[in-house]
């Protein structure tokens, strides 16, 4: 679901990107509410963040030879709310978009949107709706489910358009050559069969465990944030035990062969539009747009072997986000302090 650059034209980042900085920018207001009445909401975030970055690497087959992957961002809003659960998101996009080429930095403002703006805060309206009625457990697996379906139908829908709104004199596709009538059902076969199905039983899996172990770290509105804050505490190292085992699994997600649908390279798309005789020779918009080499591409890391780089990629990603949660917690710590 991450779109690379030059799949979308200027024009669609450009208004993906605007419809996204507003529900980032409430979402960053809200959250830091929440921290000044719990600062154990800061190492709550890194871990948040680790969780959606690890859960994103274990790519999972699609019939047909393609892969999708789980987000984790209902899971999130469960967690923390859906306004952190936004941030978190986001700053998991980031760096996997600057720092290991996953997403393209102009598209990042769709990939925010759909998988860190529409997706948690969907999820999580189900997930209440339902809690209000006593089907929480059911309100987790649907709210999951549904809600990375909805950002996948916004990701093949924005894909889609391509065709129609991006062409040129002679009526050639300039980016994504695959018009609605093939992105779309691309996008919902891989997620309504497959990733939704993983993304239900990791959200549920999850949730089932912390409501056992550490209720404290489920959000709830109402909830006196003071008072659950000492309890939340407690939870973190359950919490430290499932990155570490999903740090040293994330090599499986090696295992599944193919790329994502809408994530080829240009030479991977070129084969591709050759077998279905969709032409010879790139989209001119793709051929002339943008190009990133991130520092440590697909999680790879010069030198060592391919699960090895996997592993050390998670590993440092992970210590990017605990650190920042650290940080916010001592400047929350600091402005107590000055107060």
């Amino acid at each position: 679901m991450h779109i690379p650059d030059n799949y979308l034209s200027p024009a669609t980042c450009g208004v993906l990107f605007a419809a996204a900085t507003p529900v980032v920018a409430i979402s960053l207001s809200k959250t830091k509410q929440q921290l000044t009445k719990n600062r154990e909401l800061a190492p709550m975030l890194g871990i948040c963040a680790s969780l959606s970055f690890l859960v994103m690497m274990f790519n999972v087959p699609i019939p047909g030879g393609t892969t999708a992957h789980a987000v984790g961002a209902t899971l999130l809003a469960i967690l923390v709310g859906p306004y952190a659960a936004c941030v978190a998101v986001t700053v998991a996009l980031l760096l996997q978009a600057f720092l290991f080429g996953d997403g393209g930095l102009l598209a990042l403002g769709a990939n925010i949107f759909n998988m860190a703006c529409v997706m948690p805060f969907v999820g999580y309206w189900i997930y209440a709706t339902l809690k209000k009625h006593g089907h929480d457990r059911l309100g987790v697996v649907l709210g999951s489910y549904l809600g990375i379906n909805a950002a996948a139908f916004l990701a093949g829908v924005e894909l889609g358009i391509q065709p129609i709104i991006a062409v040129s004199a002679n009526g050639q596709p300039l980016y994504n050559p695959y018009p609605l009538s093939i992105a779309v059902p691309a996008m919902m076969f891989a997620h309504l069969v497959v990733a939704g199905v993983v993304e239900a039983f990791f959200t549920y899996v999850v949730y089932a465990f912390v409501k056992k172990v550490a209720p404290a770290e489920i959000y709830a509105p109402s909830r006196a944030t003071s008072a659950q804050a000492a309890k939340m505490k407690n939870g973190f190292k359950y919490f430290y035990w499932l990155i570490g085992a999903m740090i040293v699994l994330s090599p499986l997600g090696l295992l599944a062969s193919g790329t994502a649908w809408g994530e080829w390279d240009t030479s991977e798309l070129l084969a591709k539009m050759h077998a279905e005789h969709l032409g010879n020779t790139l989209p001119h918009g793709m051929v002339h747009g943008m190009s990133f080499n991130a520092a440590f591409g697909d999680y790879t890391v010069p030198g060592t072997a391919l699960p090895l780089g996997y592993i050390l990629s998670a590993v440092t990603a992970v210590l990017v986000f605990l650190i920042i949660g650290k940080i916010l917690m001592a400047l929350g710590t600091k402005h107590e302090q000055l107060n």
